[in-house]
């Protein structure tokens, strides 16, 4: 089976397979960067940062509904909670730490993050509370009072209890 191999202009033909000496990974960084570059010419100017999405866990009672978000190492002045209407925004940024030596892999997001949530019903947004505790942060959004199912009790009449 022959492999590709590269051309060079003057028609000579490189010794080793297509891809060799090159990191996949660098050729994607290089795409994604010219990527950019091509969005840039386009909109003009710097493109603002992309925020990410924190995972989180949405639970509903039937008083409230309860956002769980994991935000390991992020201080509470960093973070803006936000209700309006049916939806809670929660905007923030993971600030990077000043490193000594040489940093060999990085795994954590760090920069702007963004978490939006539309509520399935009508919310109470003067009393939504929020707490940061161990990396994770819990707003508390109750439900208005129109939202919260109501038992009916169904009474009978004189008349229909004759048929």
């Amino acid at each position: 089976m022959n492999m590709p191999v590269r051309s060079h202009r003057g028609g000579a033909t490189a010794e080793r397979p297509l891809g060799w000496a090159r990191n996949p990974l660098t050729e994607f960084d290089e795409l994604l960067n010219q990527m950019s570059g091509l969005l840039e010419s386009t909109v003009g100017g710097a493109t603002p940062a992309v925020a990410w999405t924190p995972l989180a866990d949405v639970t509903e009672t039937d008083d409230a509904f309860e956002v769980e978000i994991e935000l390991p190492g992020v201080k509470s002045k960093d973070v803006h909670v936000e209700a309006n209407g049916q939806e809670l925004v929660v905007t923030g940024e993971i600030k990077e730490k000043e490193r000594t030596g040489v940093l060999r892999r990085r795994a954590r997001r760090t920069g702007a993050f963004e978490y939006r949530l539309r509520l399935p019903g009508e919310v109470n947004t003067e009393k939504v509370t929020a707490e940061m505790s161990a990396g994770v942060l819990t707003v508390t959004v109750p439900k208005a009072e129109v939202a919260k199912p109501r038992h009916i009790q169904i009474t009978e009449s004189g008349e229909s209890a004759d048929r």
